[in-house]
């Protein structure tokens, strides 16, 4: 098998409150699309399996191309863990308007549910309007009690943490936490394969056919972390060359690269895959180019791999270690 850069096609997802940047800041093909809310760079979620868009392995599924080249992909250690399955799902989030306010389940209500595995994830902030904010934490502790009142009399947003945010903020959404990204933010998500969200709070929206979206607060009830008032941002300091930690998890760990001429990263011990998401500039990769709003699976088999900026200044990628 070649060893390279793996793309992927990106996977379009029409969303009641997306837009069209992920078009006109992304270059995404949304067509005529006015809501268009997230594109999925990397999946492995059943009926939304990524698919190889260049070089040798182009046409093949994720699924079908860890199947056939598992060790040299995603390395013996992921094949053993999660066999054809690749645990982690990259999107970039376009909120033209409020995200619902949600949780995720851990693995261990999930799989009470019959489910795979729980959500934990992370934002990155790639856009952001003046004053645009995220609804994380709680402002205070409360009981479940507390909760049940507070959604039967709508007062709950009233008990949620709000933050402004800028491009670059860093975000970690451990499962548990109530959260929601809001109007007028971009951000690029890294999370475990999962699709499973519950829904608190819509804001009374309704679809074109006067419908509005499915609650689940009962689940919600179960999933939340009502002690955790964390903000969930993460601080960090990037210089030219540099790679500072952002976040690591029992799921992945990921790192901000700045390429600001050439840069060589040595994955030989990791025995894992990397997957490398461009949120600005444009940087070579072992003869591919990769440009923002881009993203690309390292396989386990690559070792040391060398990146150059494409452009003057710098290009700025996140770094995500499979675990």
């Amino acid at each position: 098998m070649e060893i390279y850069p793996i793309k992927f096609r990106p996977i379009l997802k029409e969303k009641i409150w997306g837009g069209v940047r992920l078009g006109t800041l992304l270059g995404k093909p949304i067509g005529d699309s006015r809501n268009c809310g997230e594109s999925w760079e990397l999946s492995a979620v059943d009926g939304d399996v990524s698919i190889i868009s260049n070089g040798a392995l182009e046409g093949l599924s994720l699924r079908r191309a860890i199947e056939l080249y598992g060790d040299m992909i995603v390395g013996a250690s992921c094949v053993e863990k999660y066999g054809s399955e690749f645990p982690l799902l990259i999107k970039f989030i376009d909120a033209a308007d409020d995200l619902s306010i949600q949780v995720h389940p851990d693995d261990e209500m999930a799989r009470r549910k019959g489910l795979p595995n729980g959500k934990t994830e992370m934002w990155y902030v790639l856009h952001s309007e003046p004053g645009a904010m995220l609804t994380t934490g709680f402002s205070k502790r409360i009981t479940p009690d507390d909760y049940e009142k507070m959604v039967a009399d709508g007062t709950l947003l009233s008990a949620l943490g709000q933050h402004k945010v800028a491009e670059g903020d860093v975000f970690f959404m451990p499962a548990g936490r109530i959260h929601a990204i809001g109007k007028g933010v971009m951000v690029a998500e890294v999370q475990q394969t999962s699709d499973t969200t519950y829904r608190v709070y819509d804001y009374g929206r309704v679809d074109s056919n006067g419908k509005g979206r499915e609650l689940h607060v009962e689940e919600a009830k179960e999933a939340l972390d009502f002690a955790d008032t964390h903000s969930g941002r993460c601080h960090y300091h990037l210089t030219p060359g540099g790679a500072p930690l952002l976040v690591d998890c029992p799921y992945f760990t990921t790192r901000i690269l700045s390429v600001a001429g050439k840069m060589h990263r040595d994955y030989t011990r990791l025995q894992t895959a990397v997957v490398l998401i461009c949120v600005g500039g444009t940087v070579n990769i072992m003869g591919y180019t990769l440009t923002a709003g881009e993203t690309c699976l390292i396989p386990a088999a690559a070792g040391m791999v060398d990146m150059r900026n494409a452009e003057t200044g710098e290009a700025k990628l996140l770094e995500v270690v499979v675990k």
